[in-house]
């Protein structure tokens, strides 16, 4: 029988974080009365990221390591969310930013029948922990970008804490075009807006989809190069964009959804 609930941890070079957050992750779902698993998708570290995330899992029958070559963050979350098996799949970042307590938040929505439910840091009820107000500024900026080229009117696209239904995340993730098997191994940690593209796809093929307000807090030791990281995720936008404008994305279009160019 598939598992209630399917967690996915994308970790390049986590072997310094993974000691102190998997035990978290693993605690949380054990001590909940449905089944689940866990999934951790190594990208290609260099470190002892595959070791340490072994050594953590290995007491539970419902956790396994996937090895993946160092494609980026994108793909290890896809090949994460495509091979996942339970009624609903959910994405966390390593080091656990929003802290799984917020995950009846985003339960709550799928009893009302939504299939992809994303954490926000922004709206009513969101709070940010320790930001750096040029990451914030930064942040926002690269929002209201996604906004102006058309792809959703969601308030926070890149929180790295999204569910879906298994129908949702194989199919959306499956039509990936910006990180898929041709992507080509980038240099050190490869943070991207893989997240646009998923909820661009999502939006063609008419899944319900909410925004969720939560905590997160601002890690010292994240991965984000502020300039590097900026210019890849506008890059991906702009891909995202042209796809649709050049009629890339024709094939994914549900026939029952009207227009979405």
């Amino acid at each position: 029988m598939a598992p209630y609930l399917s967690v996915v941890i994308p970790a390049y070079n986590e072997a310094r974080r993974l000691p102190q957050t998997l035990p978290v992750v693993l605690q949380f779902l054990n001590a909940q009365p449905w089944s689940w698993e866990l999934l951790v998708v190594d990208d290609g570290s260099s470190d002892q990221t595959v070791a340490v995330a072994e050594a953590a899992c290995s007491a539970y029958a419902q956790a396994r390591v996937i090895q993946n070559p160092h494609r980026g963050k994108g793909y290890t979350v896809r090949t994460g969310m495509t091979q996942a098996s339970g009624e609903y799949v959910l994405f966390s970042d390593a080091d656990l930013a929003v802290p799984m307590n917020e995950w009846p938040k985003l339960e709550a929505k799928l009893q009302q029948q939504y299939d992809i439910v994303i954490a926000s840091r922004e709206g009513a009820g969101a709070s940010r922990i320790d930001e750096p107000f040029m990451r914030h500024l930064m942040g926002r900026v690269f929002n209201l970008i996604v906004r102006v080229l058309g792809i959703g009117k969601f308030q926070d696209t890149q929180c790295g804490f999204k569910v879906f239904s298994r129908e949702a995340s194989h199919d959306v993730f499956g039509r990936m075009r910006l990180y898929d098997d041709t992507t080509e191994a980038p240099k050190g940690a490869a943070v991207t807006a893989f997240d646009v593209e998923v909820l661009y796809l999502a939006l063609r093929r008419g899944y319900k989809i909410a925004e969720v307000p939560v905590t997160w807090r601002y890690g010292e030791e994240t991965k984000v190069d502020n300039i590097r990281d900026s210019w890849r995720n506008l890059r991906d936008v702009i891909k995202v964009r042209w796809n649709a404008l050049s009629g890339q994305y024709r094939d994914v279009k549900n026939k029952n959804i009207e227009h979405i160019f």
